[in-house]
């Protein structure tokens, strides 16, 4: 393609250029494109093009580039994963762009100038993350088809090593070619009949099949699966806690083998109530199936859980994977499990887990919706998954059976076999039928990402099967180092209430910033709905703009008995709009126990607290303490020699209290009011003030506490400002008794009892 018909388009997000060459012309286009068809019909890119992942669209790119005459690579991104949004910004550039770069050597020389192939190419596409709906897209922001070098003609870009590629299918069948004795010759000239392509026409070459074989070769299946259980027993003499099993075949070879770690058992206890496994991934040097069990703890991050390995694909061997993963955990088995959709693990979870609700990931079904139906649909395929993704979200079993068929109907899909199959297994994947089961957010689009990410860590571990089990600890390591590094400034960030509602108040001082911000979003939209007394306990819920329907919430406080029709708590373990709603209008001031469930509270039953007492005395200390504790983990872990000092002046702190004579009230007398874990981030209001919270129970007085001076800026002593607060009142916050209104009397208004 000629610099005279190419073409750069670029947008702009918050008012920034994105750019990269000032003088290429500018091409505004509108923001409801519809989504890109992904298929041949459409192969040049467009502001405003859509895609469901960032893979999706490094694809359809790369399909663009093969038919221009060249190739292309991941380049600059916005964002990490697994940290905050994680990625919402990637460019994909032409293998030629940028320039190369000397290095030093390890022996701290310049390298010599190797020939590159870079030549500064501005040729580029931009991808940006946005989310409508709760339903994450990427949107192509920019995108620039000027280069300054020569485009490749069709049969000598097919030699560029990024389009040099072997898939899983044709390296099963390469594998399985050798086994019969065949030469790289053959194999090639078979599989050009096979995929009837002409003479050399195939994506890869012989030099790549040859590699494949070598790489075959240096692996030793017959020794690395016995240096694996060697592996294994080695880290269970290190570590008691570390748990492994294996099945061995006739012929003494390894078939199956699974293994967890300590930290992994620790945390199923408080978060296995919703797990994923992820079992669409080979390790194709040895070929064997690779499963992985992953979870979410209460901050939305993804926790780890155990590992399979399984030589052959079928009900027999999910079966004994899911039984020995039952034995690593006590039994205990998940409430609800999410996996892709595969019918032989289908048939083995029923036979292990008959109380398990079993579901099958959207995103495994949505990423076969392009082979399935953009040529059947064609034009009209773009509006057929937006009526596809409506309908996965309804919240009433008898509009999605209703509006099913209407787009049956609408689409002339009744014969199609993909849409019988997914039909007939709609209670596995439509959100109506999910709804009244706890899937922790598990099911969105958002964290499924997220759960990819992580696998994706554990596959690039893979090299030599014995060192396999501990290159997985180190990526679970490093997951739960990210994590506790993320979750520390979480304790001490400033929590905004945007709403002056007690009831948020409340929530802010006992749920995590992930689960306070899930419930947030509800109370936000909870006052653009109306409610009415139907009978006793009972009421009707609509939006102010719905004359029909509704949702039906019954709430009866004195039993704490509250349901909703929409079964968003069962699903979330977060209350609704609609019952936020009622709670307001009932003049309720908190949120009942019930209905903050222990795995999204700050003091989850994964921390364990030492004390079960504690007197009003020693509560400010005692907090003190914690605080003061958590502050030297946080400074204690960046390095070594911090680590190495704080454990060794720890020891000597320790040593010394021991030394000292216990009183007549022993610690374990002490009656502990305070949980550690409820020593709360700021909290601030929306008029800017901060408020500190130490919650003790709900019928004490809330107490002050001691705070640690801030550290000077610039010479001036800044200090935290905090309300103090006298009498026992309601319980509630922002207020004491002389102006409680649950103390004047019967004249209560709207704004006093600070309705929604």
């Amino acid at each position: 393609m000629s610099e005279g018909t190419s073409m750069v388009m670029e947008s702009s997000e918050n008012g920034t250029d994105l750019s990269q060459d000032d003088n290429g012309t500018i091409v505004e286009m509108p923001e409801d494109t519809i989504l890109s068809q992904q298929t041949s019909v459409n192969l040049v890119p467009f502001i405003g093009q859509r895609f469901v992942s960032q893979d999706a669209a490094y694809e359809f790119y790369c399909s663009f580039a093969k038919q221009c005459g060249f190739s292309i690579r991941r380049h600059r991104t916005r964002g990490k994963d697994g940290i905050g949004r994680g990625v919402t910004r990637r460019d994909f550039t032409c293998h030629r762009g940028g320039y190369p770069q000397m290095k030093l050597s390890e022996d701290g020389k310049m390298q010599r100038n190797r020939k590159s192939s870079r030549c500064g190419c501005r040729a580029y596409m931009r991808i940006v993350k946005r989310v409508d709906f709760n339903v994450p897209e990427w949107r192509v922001t920019a995108f620039s088809n000027i280069h300054n070098h020569e485009l490749l003609k069709a049969n000598e870009v097919c030699l560029l090593p990024a389009y040099c590629t072997i898939t899983p299918d044709d390296k099963a069948r390469i594998c399985m070619f050798a086994k019969a004795g065949m030469s790289v010759r053959q194999m090639l000239r078979l599989m050009e009949l096979e995929k009837g392509v002409k003479l050399g026409c195939l994506p890869f070459t012989e030099i790549d099949v040859r590699n494949l074989l070598q790489s075959f070769r240096n692996v030793n299946r017959d020794n690395d699966p016995i240096d694996l259980i060697a592996m294994c027993k080695k880290l269970k003499d290190e570590n008691p806690n570390f748990q492994y099993d294996f099945k061995l075949d006739g012929h003494n070879r390894l078939e199956h083998i699974a293994w967890t770690y300590a930290s992994s058992v620790q945390l199923y206890v408080p978060f296995g109530d919703a797990v994923v496994f992820d079992t669409t991934h080979r390790l194709d040097a040895y070929d064997m199936l690779l499963g992985v069990w992953v979870g979410v703890d209460n901050h939305g991050m993804t926790t780890f859980f155990g590992c399979v390995l399984l030589r052959d694909e079928n009900i027999q061997s999910f079966s004994w994977g899911l039984k020995t993963f039952l034995g690593f955990m006590k039994g205990k088995a998940p409430q609800t499990l999410l996996t892709d959709q595969n019918m032989w693990l289908k048939e083995a979870i029923a036979i292990e887990m008959p109380e398990t609700k079993h579901a099958f990931s959207i995103c495994h079904i949505i990423s076969k919706f392009s082979d399935w139906f953009s040529v059947l649909l064609g034009s009209r395929y773009d509006d057929w998954k937006s009526d596809f993704y409506r309908l996965y979200g309804l919240e009433l079993l008898e509009e999605f059976e209703e509006e099913w068929r209407e787009m049956i109907d609408k689409y002339g899909l009744h014969d199609n076999k993909h849409i019988i199959s997914l039909y007939a297994l709609r209670t596995f994947w439509a959100l109506p039928f999910l709804r009244p089961y706890f899937f922790a957010g598990l099911t969105s689009l958002c964290q499924s990402e997220t759960t990819t990410t992580f696998i994706q860590r554990i596959l690039s571990a893979q090299s030599r099967l014995d060192r396999f089990v501990e290159q997985v600890a180190e990526v679970v390591e490093f997951n739960d180092r990210a994590g506790s590094k993320q979750k520390q400034p979480r304790k001490s960030q400033k929590v905004c209430l945007k709403t002056g509602s007690p009831i948020e108040s409340h929530a802010a001082t006992v749920l995590t910033p992930y689960a306070f911000g899930k419930l947030q979003e509800e109370l936000l939209l909870a006052p653009q709905y109306a409610s009415f007394v139907v009978d006793e306990g009972c009421f009707e819920v609509k939006h102010h703009t719905q004359m029909d329907g509704g949702c039906k919430v019954i709430c009866v406080l004195c039993e704490e008995q509250i349901s909703c029709s929409c079964h968003h708590f069962e699903f979330s373990g977060i209350l609704c709009r609609h019952v936020l709603r009622v709670l307001s209008s009932n003049n309720c001031f908190h949120i009942p126990d019930p209905y903050l469930p222990s795995r999204w509270r700050l003091n989850s039953s994964s921390s364990i607290n030492p004390l079960s007492n504690a007197t009003r005395e020693h509560s400010e200390k005692i907090q003190l303490l914690e605080s003061l504790t958590s502050a030297l983990i946080a400074e204690s872990i960046e390095t070594k020699e911090r680590l190495d000092v704080a454990c060794e002046q720890t020891a000597m702190v320790l040593s010394r209290i021991k030394d000292l004579p216990r009183t007549a009230q022993s610690a374990n007398d002490i009656v502990y009011n305070c949980p550690s874990d409820l020593i709360l981030p700021e909290v601030e209001d929306t008029d800017g003030i901060v408020q500190s919270f130490t919650m003790g129970t709900s019928h004490e007085p809330l107490t002050s506490g001691k705070l640690k001076d801030r550290r000077p800026r610039d010479g001036i002593d800044i200090t935290r400002k905090r309300r103090h607060y006298s009498d026992s009142c309601c319980g509630h916050f922002e207020h004491d008794s002389s102006d409680c209104p649950m103390m004047e009397g019967d004249n209560l208004n709207g704004d006093a009892l600070g309705y929604i």
